[in-house]
């Protein structure tokens, strides 16, 4: 193993720029050519390789979003696209690649292992939807972004006695609306592992209103249903002064928590080595404050699943 490459895929998520900067300098260290590719795989396919020194990781780890740039690229599923992208990387003389991104940048990473090319995916996502692992990068750091939000939410709630509705991001996983929600202490929290019942979230808010509670916060994940949507019927159901945040891409910016910035680190560390030791076709994870690597195969048969025990505190401390 002399030279390796990597590439942030997909989604951007808070802390990938502390996994770049940590697979530069632990393979610069390990006396390997380090390689960035920029934009992902469209970035692959077209060629866009740099050289990375120890500067080009100089003040990054700070950083939100990827300075190798990211792109959707669906043409890569193709398999003729693959097997032009890992023609491209022996040609190159690239011996192994490290691949930072989400399910879909985990299944181009398998089929660049199963065409002979040693890769490593290292997952980042801050939907936290990756099996094999207890936090993907950019979890942390997006629901401290959301629960920020929720924490300025509330005092204007309070001053108008209102009720908001706060959609955060989470097409197929409600880990942003569960954790934020939880820790932002909204009412109710709707999240597309658990079948939504919006009469008990109007119980749950009149409830409240009966007992004399001022305001009341309604988190749900994107995936469920549209804010605007669930606003609409709690308003027009309660008659309660209803409001709907949109969180959007907010979540997806600014500066990695020292958590997304250690756990990025490890993780980029991992995947060094596992290259140093020729293994290819794996991802690395954090399970119980270990870093593990599981096959990419195995990963990717297993489905997400929401911490119910947590769903279920959330309710009792809401009530």
């Amino acid at each position: 193993m002399k030279r390796i490459a990597v590439m942030t895929s997909g989604g951007d998520a808070p802390g990938m720029n502390a996994a770049v900067r940590a697979v530069v300098r632990k393979g610069i260290f390990h006396g390997l050519e380090v390689y960035g590719i920029k934009r992902g795989y469209a970035g692959l396919i077209s060629g866009e390789f740099e050289r990375m020194e120890l500067s080009s990781v100089a003040d990054i780890i700070h950083k939100g979003g990827t300075v190798l740039r990211t792109a959707r690229c669906p043409e890569f599923k193709n398999p003729k696209v693959q097997q032009e992208a890992a023609e491209l990387l022996k040609a190159k003389g690239i011996d192994g690649i490290i691949v930072i991104g989400g399910d879909g940048s985990f299944m181009g990473a398998k089929a660049l292992s199963n065409l002979g090319i040693p890769t490593i995916g290292i997952p980042g996502t801050i939907d936290n939807d990756i099996p094999c692992t207890d936090y993907c990068i950019g979890f942390d750091t997006a629901v401290n972004t959301a629960i920020d939000a929720i924490n300025k939410i509330r005092d204007t709630a309070t001053s108008h006695e209102r009720t908001f509705v706060v959609e955060v991001m989470g097409r197929d996983a409600g880990d942003i609306a569960l954790a934020a929600g939880l820790a932002g202490g909204a009412e109710s929290i709707l999240i597309p592992e658990v079948e939504t019942n919006l009469d008990v979230v109007i119980h749950r808010l009149q409830q409240g209103q009966k007992r004399g509670k001022l305001h009341s916060i309604i988190v749900v994940a994107e995936g469920v249903a549209s804010g605007f949507e669930i606003g609409k019927i709690i308003e027009e159901r309660t008659g309660f002064d209803t409001r709907v945040i949109v969180l959007g891409h907010i979540q997806r910016g600014g500066s990695p928590t020292s958590f997304d910035r250690i756990l990025a680190s490890r993780l980029a560390a991992k995947a060094v080595d596992l290259l140093l030791a020729n293994e290819g076709g794996k991802m690395v994870g954090i399970i119980n404050n270990k870093i593990v690597a599981t096959d990419i195969d195995e990963a990717l048969k297993q489905k997400h699943t929401i911490d119910k025990e947590m769903y279920e505190l959330a309710k009792i401390l809401s009530i």
